[in-house]
């Protein structure tokens, strides 16, 4: 960096390869340094040759001042480009539990490696807004609630390595991703290429994980997800209390929020129902007493007991009840559901915006994303991570569920 006197630009030189231009890298880290004041020189820019050859990037940048330098540094870094020669990466101990030094370096949800004694070591349980944990050797992404006095953590810039996902890498096994937010005409597109994802992820023994509100109940879906979960299409369940009441509403008594699944019309006293369904699991002193006993005989929750399917039920402030399972701790909660997420190769996240939101955020960026919800506002903000990891699709969750259970268990299959 560059700072001999006050009329001097400050500088740095970065680089980055990659599928720069299909994921509209290149366009970003341009448009970065002017946002920040600065200019830019292209030292050297070597194109792929192929689908799967990437592109180089060799970037001088200047910047007026130190703080816009850093800025833009900052913002490249977590598009793929690195310092050149930045040496290693610097580091400081924590003094204070939960506390961290002011330039700490706050990770994205992609690859990152750093350069500890000249070699790049990949950082484990990638996520996004977290420390960067250096112990053993080894690097982690760590929580800053749970980042401990003693511990040693990257700071600053140098010696970090960030690799974004690339769509032009997912094309052949996502590429109904390439249209954004699917419409309803393109639905049996999308469920389509969603089972063949699931069932690649399977074979290559990747976890399928299923982030569920309460509409799945509502539109008529849970029975399909159960369908899928039944035949082994789903290897954990993360929801809120509000999934597993109506489940067992609907189970128990045939209403969901007081209103029959057979016709639509809302039951006589029916508002009453979920309270009803909660003090039924309360008397058997939780879901699988439930199953055990026999008085839960069907349903979403039924099935994730009966096949040994984990799920998490995190707690809010809404919550009636709650079921005696809701995780009522949200630190508790969060923990759990990332534990779950370890290993996972695609995420249905299916009417549930702020499940799926934060359930996302735990999230590198390598696994896929299939957003399904009838408000459009929703399927694009989880969308909206960066290149090729997620897609929205608007439409009924129950619709979709359906038909994605008739595509991987078979229609009139159990």
């Amino acid at each position: 960096m560059s700072d001999s006197n006050a009329t001097t630009p400050f500088s740095e030189v970065v680089e980055t390869q990659g599928h720069l231009i299909d994921s509209h890298l290149m366009e970003r880290i341009f448009d970065t340094v002017v946002e920040f004041q600065g200019k830019f020189e292209v030292e050297r820019f070597e194109i792929g040759r192929t689908n799967s050859d990437p592109s180089h990037l060799r970037l001088k940048i200047e910047a007026p001042t130190r703080e816009s330098l850093l800025q833009i540094l900052q913002t490249l870094v977590s598009l793929g480009c690195s310092p050149v020669d930045s040496g290693d990466i610097e580091t400081r101990i924590i003094e204070k539990d939960r506390c961290a030094p002011e330039d700490f370096y706050s990770t994205t949800n992609h690859r990152t490696l750093v350069r500890r004694g000249q070699n790049w070591i990949e950082v484990e349980n990638q996520r996004m807004d977290a420390l960067v944990l250096i112990k053993d050797g080894r690097a982690f992404c760590r929580k800053l609630r749970d980042i401990k006095a003693g511990d040693e953590v990257v700071v600053g810039m140098r010696g970090i390595r960030v690799v974004p996902e690339s769509k032009e890498r997912d094309r052949l096994a996502f590429a109904f991703m390439s249209n954004g937010i699917s419409s309803e005409r393109q639905v049996e597109t999308a469920v389509q290429q969603t089972a063949a994802l699931i069932r690649q992820s399977l074979e290559a023994n990747l976890k399928i994980i299923v982030v569920a509100g309460p509409v799945v109940v509502h539109t008529g879906g849970a029975v399909h997800l159960a369908r899928l979960i039944r035949n082994g299409f789903v290897q954990a369940l993360l929801s809120g209390n509000a999934l597993g009441v109506h489940d067992i509403e609907s189970a128990l008594l045939g209403t969901s929020l007081g209103v029959r699944q057979s016709d639509g019309r809302p039951e006589e006293h029916g508002h009453r129902n979920h309270m009803r369904a909660i003090n039924a699991i309360n008397n058997c002193g939780n879901i699988a007493g439930a199953v055990k006993v026999g008085r839960l005989t069907s349903g979403v929750m039924y099935e994730c007991v009966k096949n040994n399917v984990p799920f998490v039920l995190a707690g809010s402030l809404r919550d009636d009840g709650p079921l005696p399972d809701t995780v009522t701790d949200m630190n508790i909660a969060q923990d759990l559901c990332a534990e779950h997420l370890k290993g996972a190769g695609v995420v249905l996240c299916l009417g549930s915006m702020l499940h799926s939101i934060a359930i996302g955020n735990m999230l590198p960026s390598w696994v896929k994303i299939v957003c399904v919800d009838i408000n459009p506002a929703v399927a694009t903000k989880v969308s909206d991570r960066g290149t090729g990891q997620a897609v929205g699709v608007v439409t009924d969750v129950g619709l979709f569920l359906e038909h994605l259970a008739n595509a991987l268990v078979g229609i009139g299959d159990a």
